[in-house]
């Protein structure tokens, strides 16, 4: 079967296809695409004169492969499939679910034999032993479900139509997220189905299989609870008030602990703030954002759209797909929704809103946090579906629109 080649990933990882010194680790979010990724560099590795038979794929969740569990079975597999001469390429995928993994991965690297790609659905799968034994020997490529941009690309991809208006394209991918799979199926329901599936897997696999949790019944409220209030300015002060309100009490360092399991477990991403006056982090207040807002419409009966948050996180996830680092900046008293920065340390400014029709005061809200950064990097204000104005050099943009076409560093 064909497959859409998300080519904002492969740009990154083609430089180190043929780099038997290097790991290349395909982290994400389970069903974000990673294996699917994998098979894509396979099939353009075969398309580039690379002997089929010079690649071992091994998926460690498929029937026949679930049994290896000892690094000594999956090295055998290895041995099995390596009687040819020249590169080898390795690709295994949920390496993590191997024990003692590590050992034979350093093995075969230092062969320089063996151009090595794996895949890990958390982040377990760099701690511990690996960083130890591959230290400046592997690189992360994090990946995450379908941007905007991605999603209309494989509807389009799998022969669905695309509707004129953006607007009404960019709300399906709210309501629906971008878990690739989802979008095989037409009926809305069985999408919310599908997702919640991946949650339970998430659940049994990535969490109660890797870390102890006492009581699953206060881990999920405090899952519902974040998972609820995305996009919200927040503390583990304040989510420990908020709660008590709804009846759950437990330690500062439990709520920590729990939220780390979650961000460990890729379903959420935390955002800290940057003072733009002393350049430095600051520390207290955050944002945490969702992987996919699938997660929160597919577990809420309430399906109607918050713009303000959903619109946030649609931005953080379009940018972090991009391999930007994203900040919230702080200026004096105000507040600007995204610093974000490229690897070749260019900045860009990012005001998001639903509308700024609704009043000048709305307007002057929005646009008065970029007015205040005293440089020149681009800044841009992001709405749903506005017309677009002009107003001091900063460039107002609508979201369907601009994550289709746009690059915020231009």
């Amino acid at each position: 079967m064909k497959l859409y080649r998300r080519e904002i990933y492969l740009r990154k990882i083609r430089g180190f296809y043929h780099d038997t010194g290097i790991i290349k680790v395909i982290t994400g979010v389970r069903r974000c695409g990673k294996s699917c990724l994998m098979q894509t560099i396979a099939e353009e590795l075969i398309e580039s004169g690379i002997p089929e038979a010079n690649l071992i794929y091994i998926n460690l969740d498929r029937r026949g492969f679930r049994s290896v569990r000892q690094a000594e079975q999956l090295e055998q597999l290895i041995e099995q499939r390596s009687a040819v001469r020249g590169t080898k390429y390795l690709f295994i995928d949920e390496v993590q679910n191997v024990s003692g993994f590590e050992e034979v991965l350093n093995g075969y690297r230092e062969e320089d034999e063996y151009s090595i790609f794996i895949t890990g659905s958390n982040s377990y799968l760099l701690s511990g032993e690996l960083i130890t034994k591959l230290t400046g020997r592997y690189l992360e490529f994090e990946m995450f479900p379908l941007n905007f941009e991605e999603y209309l690309g494989m509807k389009e991809f799998l022969g669905y139509r695309i509707s004129s208006d953006l607007s009404q394209e960019l709300d399906s991918y709210i309501t629906e997220g971008g878990f690739p799979k989802t979008l095989q199926y037409p009926d809305p329901a069985d999408k919310r189905t599908y997702v919640q599936g991946v949650i339970q897997e998430i659940l049994k696999k990535d969490i109660r299989q890797r870390v102890k949790i006492r009581n699953m019944s206060v881990f999920n409220t405090v899952q519902t609870y974040i998972m609820n209030n995305f996009g919200a300015t927040t503390s583990l002060s304040n989510i420990l008030t908020g709660l008590r309100r709804n009846g759950c009490v437990i330690r500062r360092e439990t709520l920590n602990r729990y939220i780390q399991i979650l961000m460990d477990a890729k379903i959420l991403y935390r955002c800290d703030r940057f003072d733009l006056k002393s350049r430095r982090s600051l520390i207290g207040e955050q944002k945490y954002y969702l992987s996919d807002l699938g997660f929160y419409f597919s577990t809420n009966t309430d399906n109607r759209i918050h713009y303000g948050p959903v619109l946030e996180n649609i931005v953080y996830i379009y940018a972090r797909s991009k391999d930007y680092a994203v900040s919230i900046g702080k200026i004096g008293k105000l507040e600007c929704d995204f610093i974000l920065r490229d690897r070749q340390d260019s900045y860009a400014y990012v005001q998001v809103a639903m509308t700024i029709m609704n009043s000048l005061d709305t307007e002057n809200r929005e646009y008065t946090p970029l007015e205040k950064i005293q440089d020149n990097y681009p800044k841009y204000l992001i709405t749903r579906n506005d017309i677009i104005q002009k107003r001091n050099g900063i460039k107002h943009v609508n979201a369907g629109e601009f994550m289709k076409n746009g690059n915020l560093f231009q």
